[in-house]
């Protein structure tokens, strides 16, 4: 309210031409509108105001971001992008850093529309990196001062409101009657609080909690504060007296609040914090809203003002001995941990212990079906996510930082899948790594370079991947962990056979199945020995690549993993064709397809029946050659009263030669990579 004149700056400021319109150049990014102004000064409800008025012409819609945490710290550029990649459904890679993501939104920003918000920037070079290279996008900024940096910026200083308004806003909380009777009361409490909107809120907050207490007692009590009122800030004065006149429940509830991750907290936050009922945190945080002192965010949240966050924290500190923060914090970090664990036992399977341990859990930490544990999961997120990093930036809980952090890996995987997820988790295994340096915990070390280095590879980054295996390698050395250091040597010589260094992936694959030996690890033993046949073979050494692969069907065989037996022979056969031994390669495939019969794998079977068929079209018998492919036709051919398999395109359909074909290869690669 009160702003008509600043709204209209802003809207004629975008027609406004620039630098580069005036040298007759089409200007290269979007257009920034900087609203400017200290903190409580309603820069931000100025901003959202601007961009509902202009959201309708931007087709592809508003996005927005916060730029600074409630503290004060700027966001890392790399967080801001990747949360407005989510929002344009833009997959991002997971580890990728801020000049990647920051490339990957403009591009993302290229064809489109878009207007974006960014709150409480901290800087020039924080704004400028999230830029649009796209003239028909808009940025609106908020921030403190200026954005020294960014041509064509002219800022909207936003000071206090006019008196009119101000009053205005106060009778909203004190009523008609008292402005009325005491105009000159009421214009000198605007005085008092330089007609700054936080101030007056919690001014007329004071005013509506006391019906009977007059404005002008409002502004004697604050002449009263200590300190002249023109040297100290009217926001931290008004709400000294306001904070200084709340129960000592509400004001224990507020300063606790400050601990809440990214200033966001529910009933069941505040009910860890505090110690006390749901029921009970909840009448506290609808009086604090009434108050002033909080407002109402999204999903059911609560957040304390951002320009009131300071003011807060040090509340707590001068007020609450540290022990007892520290437990406040403990508390809610354990609730976190335990809604976790609900919302990611509701995904099992009925009668699991998971879900006769739900079911032992207080009704308000229990989710009622799968459905309503993945929307709080979604809705959550944000301050899940800051949860983690800032239990594990605090260093004196570690161990509910590591529990936390697990609890969130496992219900974000059960929720949202590994892959979806891969983002959030390759963040959170950081964050473990970070923990394990700093207790010396080797094998938790191991575990977090294993799991960022598997990220690094399904993502492309085959060095960095390599880097961390070598470090997860003596990391389990260290901790004298035998898995660790088997996974790390056999995932070293996985990294090598993506690059194409075969030697080193072989003396590698050798290391892993010496250990396994050793242990009598007999399906890693089996395993290992087709990842020898398989970089034996990339190298051309086939006579090493068919004794892995014959020892890697043997050790199937010994397990009694029928498909797998026939995959070796499969693999063999293939290796004695490439060897010029087309007829010792068609027994293999005869054994390796009577070996998928008896397993039941029709498609396998089917597949080296079409395999056999064109070795023995090289060897000049097509009348046998076309017996087994009319057999791998039958064998593919649907069922009577059977389903017909889905087409590529969703359509029924049934798998024809080519299809089997396709299949054979399929296998082929599938069996490399396993």
């Amino acid at each position: 309210m009160g702003r008509e004149r600043e709204l209209r700056a802003l809207r004629a400021d975008i027609s406004r031409a620039g630098l580069d319109t005036i040298s007759g150049r089409k200007a290269p990014r979007a257009r920034v509108l900087l609203i400017a102004g200290r903190p409580g000064s309603g820069r931000t409800a100025l901003a959202e105001a601007l961009v509902r008025d202009l959201g309708r012409g931007y087709r592809d819609g508003v996005l927005r971001a916060r730029l600074g945490e409630p503290g004060g710290d700027p966001v890392p550029v790399e967080r801001v992008a990747r949360l407005l990649l989510d929002d344009l459904g833009v997959a991002a890679p997971p580890g990728a850093d801020g000049d990647e993501l920051s490339g990957l939104l403009r591009d993302a920003l290229k064809e489109r529309r878009a207007l974006l918000l960014l709150d409480d920037a901290a800087d020039a070079e924080q704004v400028d990196s999230l830029l649009p290279d796209n003239p028909r996008c808009l940025v609106v900024a908020v921030a403190r001062g200026p954005l020294t940096g960014i041509p064509d910026v002219r800022p909207c200083t936003v000071g206090g409101l006019d008196a009119r308004s101000a009053v205005e806003l106060l009778e909203r909380y004190a009523g008609s009657v008292r402005i009325t009777v005491d105009p000159q009361a009421a214009e000198a409490l605007v005085e008092l609080c330089a007609a700054q909107p936080a101030a007056l809120l919690l001014a007329g907050g004071w005013l509506a909690a006391r019906p009977t207490a007059s404005v002008a007692d409002l502004a004697k009590r604050l002449r009263a504060l200590p300190g002249e009122p023109a040297t100290t800030r009217p926001l931290a004065r008004t709400f000294a007296l306001t904070y200084g006149a709340l129960p000592a429940p509400a004001a224990r509830a507020l300063r606790l609040l400050s601990l809440a991750p990214l200033g966001l907290a529910d009933a069941q936050v505040l009910s860890a914090l505090a110690g006390c009922s749901v029921s009970a945190a909840g009448s506290l945080l609808d009086g604090l809203v009434d108050l002033g002192f909080v407002r109402a965010a999204e999903h059911g949240q609560y957040e304390v003002p951002g320009c009131l966050m300071p003011l807060v924290a040090q509340r707590l500190a001068a007020e609450d001995r540290d022990s007892e923060v520290q437990l406040a914090r403990a508390r809610m970090l354990e609730r976190t941990v335990r809604l976790l664990q609900s919302c990611r036992a509701v995904t099992e399977a009925e009668g699991s212990a998971a879900r006769r341990r739900l079911a032992g859990l207080p009704r308000n930490l229990r989710f009622p079906h799968r459905a309503a544990a993945a929307e709080w999961l979604r809705t959550r997120q944000p301050a899940l996510l800051a949860a983690a990093r800032l239990a594990v930036a605090d260093g004196e809980l570690d161990t509910l930082a590591r529990r936390l952090v697990a609890a969130l890996v496992r219900a974000l995987t059960a929720h949202r899948g590994a892959e979806a997820a891969a983002p959030e988790l390759y963040g959170l295994h950081r964050l473990v790594l970070d923990v394990a340096e700093r207790r010396g915990l080797h094998r938790e070390r191991a575990a977090a370079l294993l799991n960022l280095a598997d990220l690094d590879a399904r993502t492309g980054r085959t060095r960095d991947a390599l880097a961390r295996y070598r470090a997860a390698l003596d990391a389990g050395r260290l901790a004298k962990d035998p898995y660790a250091t088997g996974r790390a040597m056999e995932s070293v010589g996985g990294a090598y056979q993506e690059l194409g260094d075969w030697q080193r992936a072989a003396d590698w694959y050798g290391r892993a199945l010496a250990q396994r030996l050793a242990r009598d690890e007999r399906a890693d033993q089996a395993r290992l020995y087709g990842r020898l046949g398989t970089v034996h073979t990339y190298a051309g050494r086939y006579g090493e690549a068919l004794r892995n692969w014959r020892a890697a069907a043997a050790g199937c065989r010994r397990l009694g993993d029928g498909a797998g037996h026939a995959r070796a022979l499969s693999e063999a056969a293939r290796v004695q064709e490439y060897a010029g031994r087309p007829e010792e390669s068609a027994r293999t495939c005869e054994e390796a397809a009577e070996g998928a019969r008896r397993a039941g794998d029709v498609r396998l079977h089917a597949a080296l029946r079409l395999r056999l068929a064109d070795t023995l079209d090289r060897l000049g018998d097509p009348v046998a050659a076309r017996l087994h492919r009319a057999a791998a036709d039958r064998l593919l051919a649907p069922r009577p009263g059977a389903p017909a398999p889905a087409g590529p395109d969703g359509s029924a359909g049934h798998d024809t030669p080519t299809d089997a074909t396709k299949v054979a290869y399929e296998i082929r690669s599938g069996s490399q990579k396993s």
